[in-house]
């Protein structure tokens, strides 16, 4: 039996999000919108595929024109709970979860 139980008792797996694949992720930002605990945000890469920085919603900074696409990365990994929701709605499966009970403490 799992050492997690929900509300009514039924034994539960966190499955905790660990990382994002840069070189699959395609920035499109559904985990980032299912997400109620800021576990992610956005990025801005560069042709290298060097990572620029942050990019916030309001903030039409191009990186000095360096700006080659966007990418969701793992930033505040400590704040999961393991819900899953990001993974359910990713389209192109680049994350990397590992189980509650897989997690050195």
């Amino acid at each position: 039996m799992s050492a997690f139980v929900t509300r009514g008792g039924a034994s539960w797996m966190p499955v905790y999000l660990t990382d994002i694949d840069g070189a699959t992720c395609i920035g499109c930002g559904r985990c980032y919108k299912v997400c109620s605990r800021d576990v992610m945000h956005l990025y801005g890469v560069d042709e290298d595929g060097a990572v620029l920085g942050q990019v916030t919603e309001d903030d039409d900074d191009d990186f000095d024109g360096e700006l080659n696409r966007k990418i969701m990365k793992v930033d505040n990994s400590d704040a999961c709970i393991g819900c899953g929701a990001c993974a359910r709605v990713c389209p192109k499966d680049c994350q990397t979860h590992v189980a509650a009970d897989q997690l050195a403490a």
